[in-house]
C-alpha cells in the first residue's frame, strides 16, 4: 500500500523512520506524527451486509445468521452497532425458517397449509433461497 499524505496533518512531506512488527514506520516533518501502513482488511460484500441485517430483524440470533450466511457473528454484531439497528422489544409473533431450492420453493407454496395462518417472506441467498415464516403467539 503506497502512502500519499500524513493521517494527521494530511502534509505529504514525511520520511522512513524505522519498521515496527515488520511494518514500515513514517514521521511526518511537518507534524512529527509517526505512522504505518494501515492494515487492509477483508471487505464484505453489502448483499452480505443487507441480508444479516434483514435476519437480525426478523428475530434470528447472530449465531443462525452466521450459519446462514456464512459471516462472523462478530461481523453481524458490529453491523447491528454500526447501523443503530433495533429489533421491537417483544415480539409478538415467532418465526422459524427454513433453507430451500428453486424445487422445494415451488412444492412449499403448492401446499394449502404454508399458504394461511401465518406471514411468509422468501429472500434469495445465492442459489437457494430463504423461508421466513412466523406466527403471532396464542393467548
Amino acid at each position: 500500500m503506497e502512502i500519499s499524505n500524513c493521517p494527521s496533518c494530511k502534509s505529504t512531506s514525511f520520511v522512513k523512520a524505522g519498521i515496527v512488527k515488520e511494518k514500515q514506520r513514517y514521521k511526518c516533518k511537518k507534524c512529527s506524527y509517526f505512522f504505518t501502513v494501515n492494515k487492509v482488511g477483508k471487505q464484505i460484500d453489502n448483499y452480505y451486509v443487507n441480508k444479516a441485517l434483514q435476519l437480525y430483524l426478523e428475530g434470528l440470533s447472530y449465531r443462525e445468521i452466521e450459519r446462514i450466511l456464512g459471516v462472523s457473528h462478530v461481523s453481524i454484531s458490529n453491523w447491528v452497532k454500526k447501523f443503530n439497528i433495533k429489533r421491537p422489544y417483544r415480539f409478538e409473533h415467532h418465526s422459524t425458517y427454513k433453507i430451500v431450492n428453486k424445487e422445494e420453493l415451488s412444492k412449499y407454496f403448492q401446499e394449502e397449509k404454508n399458504l394461511i395462518g401465518a406471514g411468509v417472506i422468501v429472500t434469495e441467498l445465492g442459489d437457494k433461497f430463504m423461508i421466513i415464516r412466523w406466527e403471532r403467539f396464542k393467548d
